[in-house]
Formats: structure tokens, sequence, C-alpha cells
């Protein structure tokens, strides 16, 4: 089967090599063998460069698109789009099927020209679309397009109405199934040999330092500034807390003086942004618990990470959060915005050893389940079962 896939997503050209910013970029480029070929569609960026996720040589091809800085450059997107178009318009007839990344403008449009030239279609869904985009308005003058991103989202609904989605999560999938035959999944970016023993996990030493970890961007939707609170009540209480934070993004400068307002600075390490890959391993390996603040979720891929560390959690309990933790099986939920109850869920793991431990194994139970390679398994399975292909293609 040769598989064309859509994810808005940013490369460069570095000589022969071909990179991306995203890591998800990892997960689509790993179906090979289990697909003959990968058709990758991205913008392609003017400038040479190499980002922290390259392609691999081999069973993955890439078709470029035209470059626009963000989907909020509507100017751009719409210019782009007679050229994208004709670029997969172009490259149709030589694929057995289409996995459309979205919703997203352009990823509409693919979806409609799929259905047009009549080519098996399957949707991918990451993200509540309108949620999304509110976390990233430029400014207040840009209300306006959240509920453009929801009209948007309806149209991509539309049009894969009988085709099969794969959907990050229970809280989205609600919207995705019906008729069609859809596949709930995590998207794991954790491979099986980063999943850490049980001795592993267990033989942290707790009577030191306290090293307390959180990875996200930094922006309003996933309200970093209560990190700063947090580790101030737990600090008020037990100096051996510290807080490592892995992220980048709009609210950086207003976490960094939030820390030094409260004399927090020298316990507050802002990392930045760090690739998946060894560098963020190596984080979780040296933390002792992970703390998730989010005000809006779908599935988020980092608590899968944790639990693949073996680090007892703390997190709020919004969208699919509670699902990604075996509903508290995993880890322990806490509303949101609600910095004392964070704190304190904190200190219970530091006291009771027995419940950080049945919380890591519990969490390393669950990540062997979904690790990128079962995860794969899983997608390629159901593409290749939900998707009929022409006689004369591999599968």
């Amino acid at each position: 089967m040769r598989l064309g896939v859509y994810s808005d997503m940013v490369f460069r050209r570095d000589g022969r090599t071909l990179s991306a910013g995203h890591a998800f970029i990892s997960f689509i480029t790993g179906l090979p063998p289990r697909v003959d070929e990968v058709v990758v569609f991205g913008r392609l960026d003017p400038r040479d460069g190499r980002m922290p996720y390259p392609l691999p040589p081999r069973g993955v091809r890439f078709v470029p698109l035209p470059y626009y800085r963000r989907v909020t450059s509507l100017g751009a997107v719409a210019a782009s789009l007679p050229q994208a178009c004709s670029a997969f318009r172009a490259e149709l007839p030589r694929l057995d099927a289409v996995l459309v990344f979205g919703p997203h403008p352009v990823a509409l449009a693919f979806a409609l020209l799929a259905r047009a030239h009549r080519k098996p279609l399957v949707l991918g869904v990451r993200h509540d679309y309108p949620e999304y985009i509110r976390g990233r308005l430029p400014g207040p003058g840009w209300r306006w397009a959240v509920p453009a991103a929801g009209a948007v989202e309806l149209g991509f609904r539309a049009a894969g109405r009988r085709a099969p989605a794969i959907v990050l999560g229970d809280v989205i999938a609600r919207r995705y199934g019906g008729r069609r035959p859809t596949l709930v999944t995590h998207f794991s970016l954790v491979p099986a040999h980063e999943v850490v023993s049980d001795a592993a996990a267990l033989g942290r030493d707790w009577s030191g330092e306290l090293r307390l970890l959180s990875v996200g961007r930094l922006a309003q939707e996933k309200n970093p500034l209560l990190l700063v609170d947090v580790l101030a009540r737990l600090r008020a209480r037990d100096p051996r807390w510290r807080l490592t934070v892995a992220g980048d993004g709009p609210l950086r400068q207003l976490l960094e003086c939030a820390a030094a307002d409260r004399g927090l600075d020298a316990a507050l390490d802002l990392a930045g942004n760090v690739p998946n890959g060894r560098d963020l391993w190596q984080l979780y390996g040296r933390s002792h618990a992970f703390l998730h603040v989010s005000l809006t979720e779908g599935l988020p891929q980092v608590l899968i990470e944790a639990m693949s560390a073996g680090l007892p959690i703390v997190a709020t309990d919004v969208g699919g959060v509670s699902a990604a933790l075996g509903a508290g099986a995993c880890g322990l939920l806490v509303p949101p915005r609600d910095a004392g109850a964070a704190a304190a869920a904190l200190e219970r793991l530091a006291q009771q050893p027995r419940l950080r431990e049945r919380l890591a194994l519990e969490g390393l139970a669950r990540a062997r389940r979904y690790t990128r390679e079962a995860e794969l398994d899983r997608l390629a399975s159901f593409v290749q079962s939900a998707v009929p292909v022409r006689s004369g293609s591999k599968g």
C-alpha cells in the first residue's frame, strides 16, 4: 500500500536531508514497513536548514507544498491553496489511500479532492480545532477565528462523513463515530525500548532533593503560571522541591517574572523546548514526579511519556486526561486552577511510598500497551482493513 499523509507541518531541506520541527512526523514516518511507502505532504520552508526530526531515507517520499508561516496568515494560506491542491491532485493516481490529519483549511480541501477523485480517504483527528485556535490567537481582535475554526471542523467532518477516522482519545472520538469505522488511539511517540523497568521506576530515592517535571507549551491554555503557585506552596513546607519546565511559548517571560517575584527563580529551571528523544527521556529519568496543569486537553502525549518513565503523575482533570490516566489509576486528578489541590497531591506522593509505587506501576503497565510500535501496528491494520486496496497493490 502507498499511503499519502497530510498533516500541517513545516519542513526544511539541508542538502539531501529533509526534516520537520514537529515530533509527530516520527510517528507518521514510522509506518513503513507496515505499508510500502508513505508519501508526506508538507509546507517546505524556503530557508535551508535542519530541524529536530529528520525524515528517514527509505520508505518515505516527500511532496512539497507552498510555504506560509502559520494558519493565522490568512492571505498566505488562501494564496497557497491552488498550488497545494494541484500538487496533491497530481499524486492521487499513484496512491492507494490518503490519510488527512485535520481539521485545518488545507486538510479540508484535500479531503474534498480525495472524495471527488474517489480515492479512499481516512480522516486523522488530533485536536479540538476551535480550542486549538483559541490558544493561538495573535490578539483579542482575532476572537472571530474561533467560530471560523468551528466551521472548518464541521466541514471536515462533513467531507469525511462516511470515511474511517483515526482519532486521539475518547473525548474527540465522540464527534467522529457513528456509521464510520473509528480507531481511538494515543499516537504514542514513545518507543518500546524507552519504557523503563519496574525496578528502575521504584528505585528513585525520595529522601533528598525532589525534582518535579512539567512538559508543555507555555501558553494560556496550558496555564503555566499556576506552576509557580504550586512550587511556592510546596517549598513553603518542604524546601527540597525543585521544578523543571520543558517547553516554550508566549508566556515564558511572565513565568520567569512570576518566579522571580516569589523568590523562586533558583528553584525553577526553564529548560526551553526539548525535542522528543534522548534529552527529553533524560529529563524524565532525572525526575521524581510529573505535574500537568493544563486548562484544556485532548489526550496529552506527555502523560504517556511520563508513565513510560515510571513517574507518578498529578494532573488537572480536563478533557481526555482522566481517560489517559485510567480514570485515576495511573495518576492523581485535581481540579484545574487549584494550586492548593495540586500541591497537596504532590505532598501525598512524597509522604506515601505505597501510593507513588502503585501509580508508577499502573502507569508502566499502561504505557507498555501504548508504545509507538504498538500504536503503529494498530493504525496500519486499521487503515488496511478499512480501505479497499485496488487489485495489484501491495498491503
